[in-house]
């Protein structure tokens, strides 16, 4: 299994004792990838670095490894509100069928250590979470659970404390070359392999959202205004990606030290809480419009 990148933590993770873990850092950056590879390596017959030929490494998927991520549907089947973590995803309630996190975790590992990655701990409900701290508590001696997180302050304290911190920080580009050279990949990437990925696997995506993006940054200049800015979120506001990576185009336009830079990244912020709570686009665009076009 080949992980690119995060060299040091490859090393070290190995070594420690801990049956608790917080992997942290951006989105896109390979917690994800590095949790999978540390089951493996766990679980190989030749231990670390996995092998790839033993039993264990080529069974897929592995019974000894469980991930679970936050529920975008609600229970009646309509988009959630939010993301979240629910209860029956790791305690088990009456009529369910799949198989909840503590059901998994209480029978033996097929070969040495069972692995469950909690995607996206900082969406877990609060039934949820305190269901899951009486695991960390006191986890089997067989257990080993990463939490996936942005940022340790975005986990409930009580999870966070009892798990040991691994921070990850984005790819350097030398790194990321080795799959691409391609700049305007490598710019939208901006440390992040996954976003890579996606770049080269949605070339066209990729120029729609890059042109649409410095046609906002056109429009907030000096010869822009509100209605030129709103014209250019609109086309912005139907491309996946498309707010994280204005935000990340600002930071290159304007320096970290103005404030304009800070209320711009406020205003981005504020506006995709609006869209996640379900406040009407139309709205969330021209409020956002007018905020930027006085930036």
């Amino acid at each position: 299994m080949k992980v690119l990148g995060h060299r040091h933590i490859l090393e070290t993770l190995p070594r420690l004792k801990a049956q608790t873990f917080l992997f942290s850092g951006p989105e896109g950056v390979g917690r994800r990838t590095v949790a999978r590879w540390f089951a493996a390596g766990l679980n190989c017959a030749q231990g670390f670095p996995p092998c790839g030929a033993c039993p264990s490494c080529r069974l897929e998927p592995h019974p000894d490894y469980l991930e679970i991520g936050p529920q975008s549907e609600t229970k009646t089947g309509r988009k959630a509100r939010l993301p979240q973590i629910r209860l029956e995803q790791i305690a088990p309630r009456e009529g369910q069928e799949e198989p909840s996190l503590l059901e998994w975790m209480s029978t033996y590992p097929r070969f040495r250590v069972k692995v469950a990655v909690i995607d996206g701990a900082h969406w877990l409900g609060e039934a949820a979470a305190n269901a899951l701290l009486k695991l960390l508590e006191e986890p089997p001696g067989f257990a080993r659970i990463v939490l996936v997180a942005p940022s340790r302050e975005l986990v409930l304290p009580t999870l966070a404390s009892r798990s040991l911190e691994v921070g990850f920080a984005p790819l350097p580009e030398a790194e990321l070359r080795t799959l691409s050279t391609d700049p305007e990949a490598l710019a939208f990437a901006q440390g992040s392999v996954g976003r890579l990925r996606w770049a080269l696997e949605h070339p066209q995506d990729l120029a729609r959202l890059t042109s649409r993006v410095e046609g906002v940054l056109e429009a907030m200049g000096p010869r822009g205004g509100p209605a030129q800015t709103l014209e250019a979120l609109q086309l912005l506001g139907e491309l996946e990606e498309a707010l994280p990576y204005l935000a990340r185009r600002l930071g290159q336009a304007l320096s970290p030290e103005q404030p304009a830079y800070r209320q711009a990244l406020e205003a981005l912020a504020q506006a995709q809480d609006a869209l996640a709570a379900y406040v009407s686009e139309d709205l969330v665009v021209t409020w956002l419009a007018l905020r930027l076009a006085r930036l």
